[in-house]
Parts: structure tokens; sequence; C-alpha cells
């Protein structure tokens, strides 16, 4: 668990260095490559909590009432599918991102396309 600590220590100094701003899909790149060492690690988890605060975020709008952007309704859902579900939509959709839009638009869309609610 201190480790767990110590290894998201830095992104969380970067995130709060940035005012809580979304990364970009050219940070987040950026990251996996210039953390030589770790730069991958981060990145992934930078995405499991992306995929984390849409989730919650999904789960407070069925709660309140409202319609959430994507529904799980019993599927396979996990932390570590953040990463495939990313790229799998920047591959099929590149022609629709530009490299300062935010990673939480991108994942954001992968869930909808992946995790369509029934009504």
């Amino acid at each position: 668990m201190q480790r767990m600590r110590l290894l998201l220590l830095p992104l969380a100094l970067a995130a709060a260095s940035l005012g809580a701003q979304a990364m970009s899909i050219r940070e987040f790149h950026t990251l996996e490559v210039k953390e030589k060492k770790q730069g991958k690690a981060y990145a992934s988890y930078y995405l499991v909590g992306v995929l984390e605060g849409l989730r919650e975020a999904g789960d407070a709008a069925r709660r309140a009432g409202q319609k959430p952007l994507f529904c799980v309704d019993g599927r396979r859902l996990e932390p570590s599918m953040a990463r495939s579900l990313f790229e799998a939509e920047l591959k099929r959709n590149a022609e629709l991102y530009e490299a300062d839009m935010p990673v939480q638009l991108v994942l954001s869309t992968a869930l909808q396309n992946s995790f369509r609610c029934a009504s």
C-alpha cells in the first residue's frame, strides 16, 4: 500500500499543479514517454481514475433519477479495461480527436459506445 502511494504521488502533484484540469491526449502521451521508468504506469493509473470517476458520475446520475451516459447493467467493466477502451476509441475514431482534447472525452465516448443504455 505504501508503494502504491509513492507511485501515485507524482501524478497527484501533477494534477494539483494543473488546478484539477483535465489531461489532454497530448499530455497523456507525453507522460507515457517522458517518464521512462514509470510513465506508462502513471498513465494507466490516470486512465483508471478517469474510468472510476465516470462510473461514479453515472451512478450518481442514476441515484438522482437521471439517465446515465452509459449503463454497465451487470456486464463486466473493470479498472484494467481502461487502457484498452481508451486506445480502441482513439484508433476507431482517430479523425475525431485532436491532441488538445481531454482524455476524459475519449474514455467517456468509449464507455458510451461499449456500454449503451437499453432505452
